[in-house]
């Protein structure tokens, strides 16, 4: 009843919200949003490239014993790969889902010695807790560990660019699992000759001369 009073504020998406989506859900394959690219785990597994490993940041509720006076909300991330893409049309708002299945955080997940995350993907969280908006996810990719076994490296990236003439989302460089390679800057490199000091050098003169065409008989 509050929905039909006019003199509310309540916003239009909202308004639209309170409405049941429509009965067809459209499914997709791969679907870019926020300046990722995302695939799920079936397009992966039949394809050279990976798109499907996804990471999110929530806030819970953390306590130590079950008779915690004093729990602490905290962040928390939690990783996992996509099953399925769906978009929810409520006719005027289209919201994309994504239906994940996520790592355990508990024994599913670790940091190493070096710092970095490492994930064992065939430890399965709760499956009833599947979804999350599109919106709110993060790209990671997996690598597995090159010492072997069941973990997988977590490597992050940033939002890429997309150049669609008036629409470009922000680019950021992609973490390297290098980081200790030196950076160049490919503009000071425009003039620079390279030569080798340990031997004598050999001039060769350009040809000048122009060939001239065989005439056909």
């Amino acid at each position: 009843m509050e929905l039909a009073r006019p003199e509310n504020t309540i916003s239009q998406q909202i308004r639209w919200l309170a409405h049941e989506p429509k009965r067809e859900v459209l499914s997709y394959s791969g679907y870019e949003i926020g300046g990722y690219y995302y695939n799920t785990s079936d397009h992966d597994s039949r394809s050279t490239t990976q798109n499907s490993g996804v990471m999110v940041e929530v806030e819970s509720l953390h306590m130590s014993t079950a008779k915690d006076k004093n729990p602490i909300y905290a962040n928390m991330l939690y990783y996992g790969v996509i099953e399925d893409i769906w978009e929810l049309n409520y006719t005027q708002l289209k919201i994309p889902v994504f239906r994940c299945k996520w790592v355990d955080n508990k024994g599913g997940v670790k940091v190493d010695e070096n710092g970095f995350t490492l994930v064992d993907l065939n430890k399965e969280g709760d499956p009833n807790d599947q979804f999350i908006f599109a919106s709110q996810a993060k790209q990671v990719f997996y690598v597995n560990d090159p010492n072997g076994g069941r973990w997988s490296v977590v490597l992050t990236t940033k939002p890429k660019l997309y150049d669609r003439g008036d629409v470009c989302d922000n680019i950021e460089e992609t973490l390297s699992f290098s980081r200790g390679l030196p950076e160049s800057d490919d503009n000071d490199n425009e003039d620079v000759a390279y030569v080798r000091e340990d031997c004598e050098g050999i001039y060769v003169e350009e040809d000048t001369t122009s060939r001239k065409k065989r005439k056909r008989t």
